[in-house]
C-alpha cells in the first residue's frame, strides 16, 4: 500500500487531504481512474483477489509435506510438535473433494488424535476420531483409536464397541491380531467388574463455543434505552428511567466481527475463545480455525460432510453416504447474525489476510447489507444499516488518503466476489470510505479476561501455599478481536465511566457501576481511565485513535488524580503538597471554565495517619492550583502548589529515572521468576527513593509497590509481600476509587498472600470484597470470568476446618 501511495500525483493527494463527506465521490472517482491506469495497482488487486496467486489455497503437496514431518516428530517422541504439523497439514488438505482426498484428511485426523492421546488429551483424541469416521467410515484405524481412547476415560463398553468395529473393517492380520488383544483385555476387565454403566451411544462433536450459553438467560436485562444527542458528543444512549449498580444495561451480538492478527493462531476465528488442540481448518481456505464444527459451519455457511449423527453405530456403517457441499439457505427475513461472516473471503484469495482488521470488518458490514437485500429485492443502501458518527473531516490528511487507497482496494476485492450486486465505481469506493470512518469511531475491541500465574498454578495444584504457586494472580485483558454492534456501538465515551463492558466469547454486555438517575448519558470508556493514565496521555489517545477532544467529566473538572499521578512531593518535609512536573503544567493551562467545581476535590486526603496541621495543608491544594490570570490556570513546574517551595525538576527526574529503572529491571525477573536478592535489595533502595521524591499518590509509587510484592511472593517472604501488596492498593485507591475494578484485581492478589499465611479472617475479608467488587461491575457472570474467585474460597474454606 506504501508503495501505491507514494505513485499518487501530488495535486491528487491535495484535493484528497481538502475533501469532505460531501465531494467524497469526486476524489474517489479521481483516484479509481488514476488506479485503472495503474500497473502497480492491478498488481496488488491481482495478488489479493486471484485464486490462483493467493497464498492460503489449499495444497495438496503442502499438507504432505507437514503430515510428513509430522510423522517424523511423532517417531522421535516430540508429541507436542507432531499435533502441531498435523494441525498445519489439515489447513492445507483439501477438503469434501473426492474419496482421495477424504482419506487423507481422515488420516491426518486420526494421526492428530494419537499424538494427543500421547499428551493425554482424550476428550480431544475422540472428537478427532469422530471427524475421521464422519469423512471415513470404514476406517478402521479411527474406530480402534477411539476405543483406546474411551478405555483410557475407563468408559470400557465403550471401547468394546469401537473395537468390534474396528475388527470388521481390519484388513491385515497384524492389525487384526493387535485389536483382538486390546478387545480381550476390555471383555474380561468388564467380567471381572460385572460390566460398567457407559453405554455404545456416542456423543456429538462438543460444541466448545456454546457448551455454557446459560449465561444468554440467566439474567435478562429489563433496562429501556433511548438515543440521545448532546452538544458535546452527538449521539449518545441514555435510559428514560433510573438505574441501580450493577443493573444489566444491554446484551447483544456484533452486527459484524473480525479476530485480530496477533489472535489467529490462538483464539477462535468466529466465537473468539481459545482453540483447543483439536482446531477445525476451513474447509476452502488456509487462514481461519475454529474451536468446533459448529463455529466453522456458522462463519463460512457451508455444513460440513461430517457433522452427522453417530447415534447407532451400525445404522452409520450401513449409510450410503454422499457428501456433497451445502450452501446455507437464506430466508427473505435473514437476521445479520445468520449470514456467513468468512464466506465472501473464502475460497483462495487472502485479502482478508494482508489488509488491516478495520478494512476487513468494512468489508464484512458491507456484505451483510448486500446479503440481506438480496434476499429482501431491496436497493442496495448500506449506509442504512448502522446509525453510526463519524470524524471524516478531522482525521489527519494521511489518514485520508490511506482510507481512500484502503476503500477503493476493498471495494475491487469485493466486486470481484459480488459482480453488480457491489459496483466499482467512485460512489460505493466513498460509502467505504465512512463506513470505515465510523468503524474508527464506533467499533469495540472484544477483550477477554485472562488469570495468568497464580490461577494457572492453582488449577493444576489445588494449593496456594507452596512457593511455586503462591505468585500473585495477574488479570490480563487481552485484545482478541474487533466488532460492530448495532446499539452497542452508540454509547459514548467518558474517562470516568459509569457503565463497564465485557464480553463472553463475542456477545458484549453492558452493566451499570453507580445509580444512573433517568436521562443520564450512559458513558463507557474507550480507554485508559482516571487514575490509570494522566489528562495528557488521555486526551493524546483518544485523539490519536478516535479524532475528538474529550470533554467528559473526567477531563473538564479538576480531579485528584490528574494532579497526582506523575507529582513531585514538597521539599518540605512538614508539607503534603503537590508539585507538578513541567509536561503537566503546559497540558494544565486548562480554560476557567473547565474548572467550576473545586470543592469535588475533596478526596484529597492522606491514607496514612496525618496530623491535623498537614491535613490542613492538603485542603488548600485544589484552592491554590485555581489561581487565575487573563482567564486561564497558571501553575509555575517545580513549585508546590500548597507552600510554594521550589524542587529542582532536572535532578529529580534523573533520581527517579533510575529508580523506575530498577523496578522494571525488578519487573523483568518476576516475569522469568528469576528473583535474586541483590535485585530485591535495589528495588527496595529505588522504591524508597521514588517515595522521598514523588508524590504519596504516585502510580508511580504503587507501581514499585506492586512489582515488590510480588517478588517477595517468588522468594516465599509473604508478610513482606502482603505489606507491599496493602501500600499499593492504599495509593490506587485514592486514583480510583474503593469499589473501582482496578481495586478488585489488587484484591485478588491480597487474597492470595492472606491465604499463604494462613490468615483467614482476613483473606475471607478481602475475598468477600472482591466479590462485592465483581458482582458490581460483572454481576452474575463474574464466577465465570474469573474461576480463580471460586479457588480463593475453596481454599478459605479448607483453612476454616
Amino acid at each position: 500500500m506504501e508503495k501505491l501511495k507514494s505513485l499518487i500525483p501530488i495535486n491528487l493527494k491535495q484535493r484528497i487531504f481538502e475533501s469532505t463527506s460531501e465531494n467524497l465521490p469526486s476524489t474517489c472517482s479521481s483516484l479509481i481512474e488514476f488506479f485503472l491506469t495503474l500497473p502497480e495497482f492491478q498488481r496488488v488487486v491481482r495478488e489479493l483477489s486471484d485464486p490462483e496467486m493467493a497464498l492460503c489455497r489449499k495444497n495438496v503437496a503442502s499438507a504432505l509435506d507437514s503430515k510428513q514431518k509430522g510423522n517424523e516428530c511423532f517417531s522421535s517422541g516430540d508429541f507436542s510438535k507432531a499435533l502441531s504439523f498435523y494441525t498445519q497439514a489439515l489447513r492445507f488438505a483439501p477438503m469434501n473433494v473426492d474419496d482421495i482426498d477424504n482419506k487423507l484428511v481422515a488420516t491426518i485426523y486420526v494421526n492428530r488424535a494419537t499424538s494427543m492421546h500421547k499428551l493425554g488429551l482424550l476428550e480431544e483424541c475422540i472428537r478427532d476420531c469422530n471427524r475421521a469416521v464422519g469423512l471415513f467410515p470404514h476406517y478402521a484405524k479411527a474406530w480402534y483409536r477411539r476405543g483406546k481412547a474411551y478405555a483410557s476415560l475407563k468408559k470400557y463398553e465403550d471401547a468394546i464397541c469401537d473395537f468390534n468395529v474396528a475388527l470388521s473393517m481390519e484388513g491385515s492380520l497384524d492389525g487384526k491380531s493387535r485389536i483382538k488383544d486390546e478387545l480381550e483385555i476390555m471383555l474380561n476387565y468388564c467380567k471381572r467388574k460385572g460390566g460398567t454403566s457407559s453405554s455404545c451411544n456416542k456423543e456429538n462433536e462438543k460444541d466448545l463455543c456454546s457448551r455454557d450459553r446459560s449465561y444468554m438467560t440467566v439474567e435478562p436485562h429489563q433496562i429501556k434505552l433511548q438515543c440521545i444527542s448532546t452538544s458535546a458528543k452527538g449521539r449518545g444512549m441514555s435510559s428514560p428511567n433510573n438505574i441501580d449498580p450493577a443493573s444489566l444495561v444491554h446484551s447483544e451480538e456484533p452486527f459484524a466481527a473480525v479476530i485480530l492478527k496477533q489472535c489467529r493462531e490462538t483464539h477462535c476465528h468466529c466465537c473468539f475463545n481459545e482453540l483447543p488442540a483439536d482446531t477445525i481448518p476451513c474447509s476452502s481456505c488456509t487462514i481461519p480455525l475454529y474451536c468446533s464444527q459448529r463455529c466453522q459451519e456458522q462463519a463460512s455457511g457451508k455444513l460440513s460432510e461430517y457433522n452427522q449423527s453417530e447415534n447407532n453405530i451400525h445404522e452409520i456403517l450401513s449409510l450410503d453416504l454422499e457428501r456433497d457441499i451445502m450452501d446455507t439457505t437464506l430466508a427473505s427475513n435473514v437476521k445479520h447474525d445468520q449470514i456467513p461472516e468468512h464466506r465472501h473471503e473464502c475460497g483462495g484469495i487472502h485479502w482478508a489476510a494482508i489488509l488491516p482488521p478495520e478494512i476487513v470488518l468494512a468489508g464484512r458490514v458491507l456484505v451483510k447489507s448486500i446479503e440481506k437485500r438480496r434476499c429482501s429485492k431491496e436497493t442496495f443502501e448500506p449506509m442504512d444499516d448502522l446509525e453510526l458518527s463519524h470524524n471524516y473531516t478531522q482525521i489527519p490528511l494521511e489518514s485520508k488518503l490511506e482510507l481512500h487507497i484502503h476503500s477503493i482496494v476493498l471495494a475491487y476485492c469485493l466486486q470481484h466476489s459480488y459482480g453488480s450486486a457491489f459496483p466499482f465505481t467512485g460512489a460505493s469506493a466513498s460509502q467505504l470510505v465512512i463506513l470505515i470512518s465510523q468503524i474508527k469511531v464506533n467499533s469495540m475491541a472484544i477483550v477477554h479476561m485472562k488469570s495468568l500465574d497464580a490461577y494457572g498454578a492453582l488449577g493444576q495444584s489445588g494449593k496456594l501455599s507452596a512457593i511455586e504457586d503462591a505468585l500473585i494472580s495477574n488479570v490480563e485483558q487481552v485484545r482478541v478481536g474487533q466488532a460492530i454492534y448495532s446499539k452497542g456501538s452508540l454509547f459514548n465515551h467518558s474517562c470516568q465511566p459509569n457503565i463497564h463492558t465485557y464480553f463472553l466469547s463475542r456477545t458484549l454486555f453492558i452493566r451499570s457501576t453507580e445509580f444512573i438517575p433517568a436521562g443520564v448519558p450512559l458513558e463507557l470508556s474507550y480507554g485508559p481511565q482516571v487514575g490509570q493514565w494522566d489528562l495528557r496521555e488521555r486526551q493524546q489517545l483518544l485523539e490519536d485513535q478516535y479524532s475528538f477532544k474529550c470533554q467528559c467529566s473526567g477531563c473538564s473538572q479538576l480531579n485528584l488524580s490528574d494532579i497526582v499521578i506523575h507529582a513531585f512531593q514538597c521539599v518540605r518535609p512538614d508539607c503534603f503538597g503537590v508539585v507538578l512536573n513541567s509536561s503537566v503544567v503546559k497540558h494544565g493551562k486548562l480554560d476557567a471554565s473547565c474548572v467550576h467545581d473545586f470543592a469535588a476535590i475533596d478526596g484529597l486526603e492522606r491514607a496514612l495517619p496525618v496530623v491535623k496541621h498537614e491535613q490542613d495543608t492538603i485542603d488548600k491544594v485544589a484552592h491554590l492550583l485555581l489561581k487565575q490570570s487573563d482567564g486561564l490556570l497558571r501553575v509555575g513546574p517545580g513549585y508546590c502548589l500548597t507552600c510554594g517551595s521550589y524542587r529542582d525538576l532536572e535532578s529529580s527526574f534523573a533520581a527517579t529515572k533510575k529508580a523506575v529503572t530498577n523496578i522494571k529491571r525488578l519487573q523483568a525477573t518476576i516475569i522469568s521468576k528469576k528473583v535474586s536478592t541483590i535485585l530485591l535489595s535495589d528495588a527496595l533502595k529505588s522504591r524508597d527513593l521514588l517515595r522521598s521524591t514523588m508524590h504519596a499518590y504516585s502510580k508511580d509509587v504503587a507501581q514499585a509497590e506492586d512489582n515488590l510484592a510480588e517478588a517477595f511472593c517468588l522468594v516465599g517472604e509473604f508478610q513482606l509481600a502482603m505489606n507491599h501488596c496493602t501500600a499499593s492498593i492504599e495509593i490506587l485507591e485514592k486514583l480510583y476509587h474503593k469499589d473501582h475494578i482496578v481495586i478488585g484485581n489488587e484484591l485478588m492478589k491480597l487474597a492470595s498472600i492472606q491465604l499463604s499465611l494462613h490468615d483467614l479472617p482476613a483473606a475471607l475479608s478481602s475475598i468477600n470484597r472482591l466479590d462485592a467488587i465483581f458482582s458490581l461491575y460483572y454481576g452474575s457472570h463474574a464466577a465465570r470470568l474469573f474461576p480463580y474467585l471460586e479457588n480463593l474460597r475453596r481454599e478459605a474454606n479448607k483453612l476454616a476446618l
